[in-house]
């Protein structure tokens, strides 16, 4: 299977936009009317997303996905503090007290803020309407077994911890980004995830992953999962290598293996009260 046979993908969009009510998490007390249903036409998402790409994607990324390293959350899954267009509608307009989270500009007309909103919704579908080919079951057993997934990733507290947990990664995936993940791992890399080679004052080199960087320090794990913090003004060598440790799993499992696989993969999420 090739890299571009992901654009075969069988999936369907059975629905619309997905309600924001599988929004979990605390809740801000609602100040606005709801009148985002007034302002989500073509040109109101258009006009949000120009507003985002000005404003907002500093922090949030262009693809809107966040940044870990700053703490800006994925705005293309499931949001954490809000569950309503007023919701999302009063962070825009007020911020998140104690986070990097400012509110708007308070000349900033409510018109553009729904328009704001109305982008923001426009990301995300529900899951439960995608219809994917493959069979979740048995793409569990391919994930603990012919591809070795648990080695590396942890789901639900089982597994490894050389790449990054999975247990809800269905919750902001779309899955023809998780079959590029597998097919293509080394197209786009968290810098999470980016392997260090540094040789330190004892002048042992090792390598791990990076764990952690500032202008003063850097700290990295190895594959037994040890930790290992560095002092920049000590460091005598460091090597960055931005390319995932991970296989790629085009010609390692079948075309319905990956499709099994990718299943099993956009299932996990967190489970609905």
């Amino acid at each position: 299977m090739g890299f571009y046979s992901m654009f075969r993908w069988k999936w369907l969009l059975v629905s619309g936009v997905a309600s924001l009510s599988l929004f979990t998490f605390t809740i801000l007390p609602a100040t606005a009317e709801d009148g985002g249903a007034l302002y989500n036409t073509p040109y109101d998402i258009s006009n949000g997303e120009r507003y985002f790409e000005r404003q907002c994607s500093r922090c949030h990324g262009f693809d809107a996905k966040g940044n870990d390293e700053t703490g800006a959350p994925d705005l293309t899954g499931r949001l954490r503090r809000a569950s309503t267009e007023v919701g999302i509608f009063n962070i825009i307009r007020e911020g998140v007290p104690g986070t990097a989270m400012l509110p708007v500009d308070a000349d900033l007309p409510d018109t553009r803020v729904w328009q704001l909103v109305a982008y923001i919704e426009s990301l995300r579908y529900d899951p439960n309407s995608v219809e994917l080919a493959g069979n979740a079951n048995a793409g569990n057993g391919l994930f603990r077994g012919k591809g070795d997934c648990d080695s590396c990733h942890m789901v639900a507290g089982r597994g490894g911890r050389l790449g990054p947990d999975l247990s809800r990664i269905g919750e902001n995936t779309a899955p023809e980004d998780l079959l590029n993940a597998m097919v293509a791992p080394h197209d786009a890399v968290d810098p999470r995830w980016w392997t260090l080679r540094i040789t330190g004052a004892d002048g042992v080199a090792r390598t791990g992953f990076r764990m952690g960087e500032d202008s003063f320090s850097v700290r990295i794990m190895d594959n037994d999962a040890n930790l290992w913090s560095y002092r920049k003004n000590e460091i005598r060598d460091m090597q960055r290598i931005e390319e995932s440790t991970m296989p790629s799993y085009d010609q390692l499992l079948s075309e319905s293996e990956l499709d099994d696989l990718v299943a099993f993969l956009f299932s996990l999420r967190r489970e609905e009260n």
